[in-house]
């Protein structure tokens, strides 16, 4: 007995409900009642009533199952005999629900294959309850709703209501798992602040968090300074990106909705919306593989001694045409959107089709134009596939594109990689990056979001 059948069971308690209300006002509205609502109002209103509450249950009931199993298992006289080494017991805990779900015949430890029959009774038992506590709540919830199921009951408004209120719940989930996101990069960067001073993680141009594994190096000067970084991080994703994906983006874009023919345009305009679908890491694979090499023997060819395989320019132009898209289907809108009333009044006065471009079209489409570069930049300083298998590892403070750099998240994933105690300043670091780029990313799409609503405004 699980969750999962408990779940079947109040849907099949729900559409019944919903069913049966449906019939009810159905039968009531053929016999020449008045409704006030549909038949339909009333039997959607009935399945809210019946699912809403008991899938909330569930859903709060899950984590509780969990721990609940975990409480009755250490209780127990073979839980109490387990090691008092806490990452012993773990394994050895987690070794037992392995074998319980039958994911493997025994394990490692021989504690384990004792414990695995407690866990699945305990499991069942845990489990049963749930599903009870859910279906008499889904009993409950139609039962209510099939006796307020009268022809003047408002069940429009009710339906209304519900629906209200799972949309106002998708809101906070939203807002409430960003302020979680937030709060628990905050509360581990606060630790790193304590051990390494925010002056000189922010001003810094020496970046060796390996420095920090010895106790007499933690607080090592310029062992923590984010300057290379950041500036990898801006270098590849703000500039060179930019560089390419900005000028390929708009003129796609003005091809697309000023010059390209409507058959033309419905075949291209998916076929470049394509490049935003492709996985990142094929996208690495194609730095490293093809574009890196193909850099260094240019940057050796024009005399450049100094050109590495792993270089920023060929992160940087992979990048770039990888958020092509983005910039493009923004720069399509914003010059679609601009009102045709301009365009004509432009070619009235003399002006030629790329002079009312030029001159009218793209100062109009100019808000929505720079909307979308800065969501662009801000979706690029993010990326970590590329950098990581074409830019390097190399905490280089330089602007020579042919030379190595790595960016912000390129770091985390080296610092969180592998077994690691967080608390050491090496590995909480990555916490300090991490809210360092949240908030410029935040601020990107902020500034983004506001051009573009005022944009908004004065062309719809």
């Amino acid at each position: 007995m699980s969750l999962g059948l408990a779940l079947v069971a109040i849907l099949l308690i729900a559409a019944g409900a919903a069913l049966m209300a449906f019939r009810r006002v159905q039968a009531k509205r053929r016999a020449g009642v008045r409704l006030h609502s549909l038949p339909v109002y009333h039997a959607s209103y009935t399945a809210f009533c019946a699912l809403v509450p008991a899938l909330l249950f569930l859903a709060v009931w899950s984590p509780v199952q969990d721990g609940l199993v975990r409480q009755t298992v250490l209780a127990s006289p073979e839980g109490r005999a387990l090691p008092d080494f806490e990452m012993q017991r773990e394994a050895i805990l987690q070794e037992a629900a392995e074998i319980a779900a039958g994911q493997r015949a025994q394990g490692f430890n021989p504690e384990s294959s004792v414990l695995a029959p407690q866990i699945r009774q305990a499991q069942t038992r845990f489990a049963g309850v749930g599903m009870l506590g859910g279906v008499l709540l889904a009993l409950a919830g139609a039962l209510f709703a099939l006796r307020r199921s009268a022809p003047a009951f408002r069940a429009r408004t009710g339906v209304e209501r519900w629906v209200m209120g799972l949309l106002l719940a998708a809101s906070l989930l939203a807002i409430l798992t960003t302020l979680g996101i937030f709060l628990s990069l905050m509360f581990e960067s606060l630790r790193f602040f304590s051990m390494v001073s925010p002056v000189e993680f922010l001003t810094g141009t020496q970046w060796s968090p390996q420095t920090a594994l010895r106790a007499d190096q933690a607080g090592s000067s310029g062992a923590f300074g984010s300057i290379p970084l950041f500036w990898g991080t801006i270098f590849i994703g703000a500039i060179i990106a930019m560089i390419v994906a900005i000028p390929l983006g708009l003129m796609s874009a003005i091809y697309l909705t000023q010059y390209a023919h409507a058959r033309v345009r419905s075949w291209l305009k998916p076929i470049l919306e394509i490049l935003a679908g492709i996985p990142t890491v094929v996208y690495g694979y194609f730095a490293a593989l093809t574009v890196a090499p193909l850099v260094r023997d240019v940057g050796v060819g024009i005399g450049i001694s100094s050109a590495s395989s792993e270089s920023a320019l060929a992160a940087g132009l992979v990048m770039g045409i990888m958020i092509i898209p983005f910039i493009s289907s923004m720069a399509d809108d914003s010059i679609a959107a601009v009102p045709q009333a301009m365009r004509d009044g432009s070619l009235a006065m003399g002006a030629t089709k790329s002079e009312t471009i030029r001159k009218v079209v793209l100062p109009a489409a100019l808000p929505g134009v720079v909307g979308g570069v800065l969501l662009a930049v801000s979706r690029a300083i993010g990326e970590t596939m590329i950098v990581v298998m074409a830019a390097g590892l190399s905490a280089n403070l330089s602007a020579n594109p042919f030379s190595s750099v790595t960016t912000v998240t390129t770091q985390i994933v080296q610092l969180l990689t592998g077994d690691q105690e967080f608390d050491s300043a090496k590995t909480l670091a990555a916490f300090a990056l991490g809210l360092v780029l949240f908030l410029i990313t935040l601020g990107l799409n902020l500034v983004a979001l506001t051009v573009v609503r005022r944009y908004r405004e004065a062309y719809e």
